[in-house]
């Protein structure tokens, strides 16, 4: 009965940021996603251009001010090329 009551080492699941925060995903190369929402225990981000994909909370953190930017900067100028968005 050793240590029935004591709370098992796993760490916590970050907050839930809003809508639209944008966020780096550390498991794929830190590339940025804008956070749409959760699917199970996975949060799904959409890149600025392409198809929306889904990683572990654990692997996410925020975009630095640079990393938002950037993302941002390529989403004007594949809008400037006529990409659909």
């Amino acid at each position: 009965m050793y240590g029935e009551n004591l709370r098992p080492n796993i760490p916590e699941p970050p907050d839930l940021p809003a809508l639209g925060t944008l966020l780096v995903d550390t498991s794929r190369a830190d590339r940025v996603g804008e956070f749409r929402g959760v699917a199970g225990p996975y949060w799904s981000l959409r890149p600025v251009g392409g198809a929306e994909w889904e990683t572990e909370p654990r692997h996410v953190r925020p975009a630095l001010l640079i990393e938002q930017l950037r993302a941002r900067t390529a989403r004007l100028n594949a809008r400037s090329r006529g990409e659909v968005l």
